[in-house]
């Protein structure tokens, strides 16, 4: 099951020179991964055909729920989430609660929202309320996890439905969250109630937010530093609709400023799946949309230099990893998870310029 790799690997950007001892191990070799989630004694991996993994990191060892082991009813998740006392895993029919204590797993279902109400595409819990956010393809949820209360949301913005499409939810401090939507994304005042209209403000590629780019922004990944907040967006475009989606990496001064990253200035695509901060880097898992095929096509991974800006090309054959199509990236504070549509890799950097201490083990 495992294999295990040493070797240094150098990245090259014109003159500029980043060498890194890196230890790789591949996990579950196969297994299409899409969702990582760190509750700072385990991390828990979603997988869409193989169940959900856990992995108890102080004592080195897997746990594995599926259908074949006996221990839970499904084996398709779309993202995971998890606190001290409960795991949450999003299906395209409900959500799957692992109440921690009792060993139990049970279904909750939601009313609102037609066929597509119970298809949950992103889970976020944020430790700061106790609650968990539930992005679901059509409106969000939010669990008052002490109470055990779930409450529905509506998030369209001027009948815009897509606005209302969660695809990725962000935790960034005790004050903010943000949510990434298939048409821009809010960023949640959480000293205030989602009723609230005030609690929320929204950006779309309008008045030069995302740099009033296509025709449409939808929201992948986010990922916060001090003085900035980096944007991931899904890249569809078509010979009808060359401009609907055109993807990229956009880094917010929270100001007014949006710098892009993009193949035209050395990203290599314009699909992102997911970033992941580490130390001095941002990591960023790349797709492009094949127009001709209608479908995306796993472009690798990238780091991104926060302090210059130079884009670090990684070429996952060097590195050996089984699959370009990198679905998720979570750093623990030592090593990186990476997970793709064909296996785990557990990569641990000892080259301390890309170490930091995580920000929130609950996220």
């Amino acid at each position: 099951m495992k294999k295990l790799f040493f070797l240094s690997l150098v990245f090259f950007y014109s003159t500029f020179l980043f060498p890194a001892e890196i230890n790789f191990k591949e996990l579950f070799p196969k297994t299409p991964f899409n969702g990582i989630a760190n509750d700072g004694n385990s991390i828990w991996f979603s997988s869409y055909g193989k169940g959900i993994f856990q992995y108890l990191k102080d004592e080195d060892r897997w746990i594995i729920y599926s259908t074949e082991n006996k221990n839970i009813d499904s084996d398709f998740f779309y993202c995971i989430a998890a606190s001290d006392d409960f795991v949450w895993a999003g299906t395209s029919d409900g959500l799957l609660i692992y109440d921690r204590k009792r060993k139990q797993w049970k279904r909750r279902k939601f009313a609102e929202g037609g066929e597509f109400g119970n298809w949950i595409r992103s889970l976020a819990y944020d430790k700061h309320q106790n609650k968990l956010y539930i992005g679901r393809f059509i409106n969000l949820t939010v669990l008052d996890v002490a109470r055990q209360r779930f409450d529905d949301f509506n998030l369209t913005v001027n009948n815009d439905l897509k606005t209302n499409n969660i695809k990725t939810i962000e935790i960034e401090n005790e004050n903010f969250i943000w949510f990434g939507t298939e048409a821009g994304v809010f960023r949640y005042d959480k000293s205030k109630s989602l009723d609230d209209n005030t609690s929320l403000e929204f950006y779309n590629n309008r008045r030069n937010s995302f740099r009033a780019e296509g025709d449409a922004v939808s929201v992948s990944a986010i990922e916060f530093e001090k003085k900035f907040i980096w944007f991931g967006t899904d890249e569809f475009i078509t010979p009808e609709r060359p401009k609907f989606n055109v993807g990229g990496i956009y880094r917010y001064n929270r100001r007014a400023t949006w710098q892009k990253f993009d193949a035209e200035n050395g990203l290599g695509a314009n699909g992102v799946y997911a970033l992941e901060l580490s130390g001095n880097y941002i990591w960023a898992a790349l797709y492009q949309f094949d127009k001709k095929n209608k479908k995306e096509v796993g472009k690798g991974l990238v780091l991104i230099d926060r302090r210059d800006g130079k884009v670090l090309e990684v070429n996952p054959d060097k590195i050996r990893l089984a699959s370009n199509t990198i679905t998720a990236l979570k750093f623990d504070g030592v090593k990186m998870w990476i997970a793709t549509d064909n296996g785990l890799w557990q990569v641990a950097i000892t080259n301390p310029f890309a170490q930091f201490v995580p920000r929130n083990t609950h996220n």
